[in-house]
């Protein structure tokens, strides 16, 4: 039951925008709010402190979904890709002053004994990464105060995804090729 629960609150969090679309146009006011709040909640009861920095992005979406419920504004769940995009680039960023930067430790849970040559290459990777999340953190935020709802959803429910995956597959394949001249 434990892992169905994980799925689900994973693939809602996932459709968040296309739910707050869905949820504003068809559904009574404040229910959207009220059920990702609850859904939030579950996520976060069901994640038990394992991974620490997915904590902060889940309260603050409890708190603004409650918010949004309980004050009636409904534009205030627009604003949560925001607070993913910002939690990211300071996961991201932060990695790249402590060490070892984020995308050397995705690296080494499958390769744990990388070449030394390879970590310039990473960190120049997790820069990348910091850049698309202050493109996305960026665009979300304007989407979610200028646009309109449809535009919103677009964007942050559609164009976010294309561009996290294009640089996703293409790092993979410059990786893939880089790795096989050297």
């Amino acid at each position: 039951m434990r892992a169905l629960l994980q799925v689900l609150t994973a693939l809602t969090l996932l459709a968040y925008p296309v739910a707050v679309y869905f949820g504003l146009n068809y559904l009574p006011a404040g229910t959207i709010a009220l059920v990702l709040c609850l859904l939030l909640i579950v996520r976060l009861m069901l994640q038990k402190q394992k991974v620490k920095t997915l904590v902060l992005p889940l309260l603050v979406g409890i708190a603004l979904t409650a918010g949004s419920y309980l004050a009636k504004r409904s534009d205030w769940l627009l604003y949560y890709p925001v607070v993913i995009n910002l939690t990211m680039l300071a996961l991201f960023s932060y990695s790249l002053h402590t060490g070892p930067c984020m995308i050397e430790r995705l690296a080494r849970l499958k390769e744990p004994d990388l070449p030394d040559e390879a970590i310039p290459y990473l960190k120049k990777v997790t820069l990348l990464w910091c850049g698309l999340f202050i493109l996305n953190g960026s665009m979300a935020a304007y989407t979610a105060g200028f646009t309109s709802l449809a535009t919103w959803t677009l964007y942050n429910g559609l164009i976010a995804y294309v561009l996290m995956g294009l640089l996703l597959g293409g790092e993979w394949l410059y990786r893939s090729f880089w790795l096989k001249k050297t």
